[in-house]
């Protein structure tokens, strides 16, 4: 079975037989140990000095962790979205009390940095800017090295989803100046579901000491000081087999080295618009700025996309994804991150050429 949608990604064998290691005492120090290696090698991948903290949950619990602990009811926050996550993460900071101003761009393609100048021009009360890096409702990616400039022109707390660019896109956060960044286990890090982490600067750690929202589970702080006072705890249970099996996924990564990681993603996601291309269909995003792990399609006049999506799945053993809110319906898209590679994209857009005469209403 081929596996390609934006997440959960296929696991190495290697890695999900690492899941299979008993469990041991989270309070002691064998775990301790192995958090210890685990967090430092996570600071290479996100490319940071400062402090990475790992969580137990899903992308969208980083999310919210990264808007309650920098966060407090009242602030002012521009949201830049470009497509459904981005959506999610003003929702969440709606949700919290934070006034939200939504900058949309209109899905398909990337944020404007000069349109997000004025937006952040036209209210100097504005504390923080939350932008997606790697949209995978729409297949794009933003130039977040363009925005970030633009953020820190104003000295703003710069609060970014990688959920699907961190370890499969480059995002080099302390260069970038991003102070706050979340990802999680199942996207690029090639391990199951279970972890997310995020990376804290000291501006974030400063606004931390004066939000107010409301936390528990996700406090950061709480995290923080586990780490450093009590040896290499969690304040919660962990997931201790998604440890082992990230543990071994970080190893795999460290082997391969960061730079071909990110070379490997480019030539897979250019395989994938070109194989695209190549059966006569055509992508959603703009290509100049379409991304290295996801890629959207349009729906093709005449084609049930519900009934080729199970067509592949059912006759071909693949499975892609669908679209995401507005554009269910309309596109369907490939996942290409973590433990992928040109051939397994090949054997996708094959199956795809085969399924779609049979899917023409």
């Amino acid at each position: 079975m081929q596996l390609r949608i934006p997440g959960p990604t296929p696991c190495p064998d290697e890695v999900l037989q690492a899941m299979t290691k008993q469990m041991i005492n989270h309070r002691g120090k064998e775990f301790g140990a192995l958090l210890r290696q685990v967090t430092q090698q996570l600071k290479g991948v996100f490319q940071t000095k400062g402090d990475v903290l790992i969580l137990t949950g899903s992308g969208t619990g980083a999310m919210e962790a990264a808007i309650v602990n920098t966060l407090s009811p009242g602030d002012k926050v521009l949201s830049v979205s470009i497509g459904d996550f981005g959506d999610r993460f003003a929702n969440i900071a709606q949700q919290f009390g934070a006034e939200v101003k939504r900058l949309g761009f209109e899905w398909g393609t990337p944020a404007d940095p000069e349109t997000v100048r004025k937006a952040l021009k036209s209210d100097p009360a504005t504390k923080a800017v939350l932008v997606t890096h790697n949209e995978t409702s729409t297949g794009i990616t933003n130039d977040l090295a363009a925005i970030s400039a633009v953020v820190k022109e104003f000295d703003l707390l710069l609060i970014v989803d990688g959920v699907s660019s961190i370890s499969s896109i480059d995002l080099p956060v302390d260069d970038w100046q991003v102070d706050v960044a979340v990802t999680a286990s199942q996207k690029g890090w090639m391990a199951p579901p279970g972890l997310a982490m995020v990376s804290m600067s000291q501006k974030a750690w400063q606004a931390y000491a004066k939000a107010k929202m409301p936390r528990f589970y996700w406090d950061l702080g709480k995290a923080k000081r586990f780490v450093e006072e009590k040896g290499n705890q969690t304040p919660w249970t962990p997931a201790v087999s998604t440890f082992y099996a990230l543990a071994l996924a970080l190893d795999m990564l460290e082997r391969e080295t960061l730079s071909k990681v990110f070379a490997r993603h480019v030539r897979v996601g250019k395989a994938a618009r070109e194989g695209i291309r190549s059966i006569g269909l055509s992508l959603f995003a703009n290509e100049a700025y379409a991304s290295n792990t996801v890629t959207a399609i349009k729906g093709p006049e005449g084609v049930d996309l519900k009934k080729l999506l199970q067509l592949l799945r059912e006759d071909y053993g693949v499975v892609l994804a669908g679209g995401q809110g507005k554009l269910d319906g309309k596109i369907f898209r490939i996942g290409h991150m973590g433990w992928v590679t040109e051939a397994d994209i090949g054997e996708v857009v094959a199956a795809l050429k085969a399924a779609l005469p049979q899917a023409r209403s």
